[in-house]
């Protein structure tokens, strides 16, 4: 009987139930599951993120009317200096106060002095942390001859947003790049796919392949005077790669589709 109870006493050990803890009850805390990230689509390449509480405004346009119903910003992600993205008016509109601004240095250049507390330059390459999501500056720029007066190499950001481990894209304004290629771990890529600004839907459809993000979704697809074929581009990355989902939201509420 000793021997038995010393072997016992030696297993209660191994188990780190020492004579203090026997009869407690052993708690075990669960680390909380990171939330998933909402995704509001407001208009062609303007959308909101709402993550942990914190609400994250990319390229906000369209006046204050736009964001109507919205949460007050707490991150504001800028990718360039055309007015699809850009927008002073709509910044200066919007209740502002609390919100940090990430933006290229272009975009900076053109906002008023008052805003220059809340600004976070990012040049192509940086990263920079903010409420605990990790921002970082990807290139952005036209490869097409006839295009390259759209989008000079170096000006505008696309960006990779890392939020505790959920890595999300957003291009900008850009072609089928080597640095978009080059991706890795992208749960959720926002890609945009019009002509003649950027590029087709078999461009970026290739480059999907090629970056093979969890999950795409086609915004930015609209110009004058071309459409861009979504369905198309369903079509090829499902047959390329069909474990990426293709993710179809409603950028463009007065269109057809």
């Amino acid at each position: 009987m000793k021997k038995l109870l010393t072997i016992l006493s030696f297993f209660l050990f191994l188990c780190g139930v020492g004579p203090k803890s026997m009869g407690q009850a052993v708690m075990i805390v669960e680390k909380p599951k990171t939330e998933d990230v909402k995704i509001i689509p407001i208009e062609h390449a303007t959308a909101v993120l709402e993550w942990n509480e914190i609400t994250i405004y990319i390229d906000p346009v369209g006046g204050k009317k736009a964001f109507e119903g919205q949460k007050l910003p707490d991150l504001i992600l800028i990718t360039d200096i055309h007015g699809d993205h850009f927008s002073l008016e709509t910044i200066q509109e919007l209740d502002t106060h609390k919100a940090k601004i990430m933006v290229p240095q272009a975009v900076a250049d053109k906002m008023p002095q008052e805003f220059t507390p809340q600004i976070d330059v990012l040049h192509n390459g940086d990263s920079k942390e903010r409420y605990g999501i990790t921002v970082e500056a990807i290139p952005m720029y036209n490869l097409r001859q006839e295009a390259l007066k759209f989008h000079a190499k170096g000006r505008g950001n696309g960006y990779v947003l890392d939020m505790e481990g959920q890595r999300l894209y957003f291009s900008g304004d850009t072609e089928d790049i080597p640095e978009m290629r080059a991706l890795k771990n992208i749960d959720k890529a926002f890609v945009c796919m019009n002509l003649p600004y950027t590029m087709n839907v078999y461009s970026a459809a290739d480059a999907v392949l090629e970056f093979q993000p969890k999950e795409i979704y086609p915004y930015h697809y609209r110009g004058r005077p071309n459409v861009s074929d979504v369905k198309m581009f369903k079509t090829i990355v499902n047959n390329g790669n069909p474990n990426i989902e293709v993710v179809q939201l409603d950028w463009y509420p007065n269109d057809e589709f």
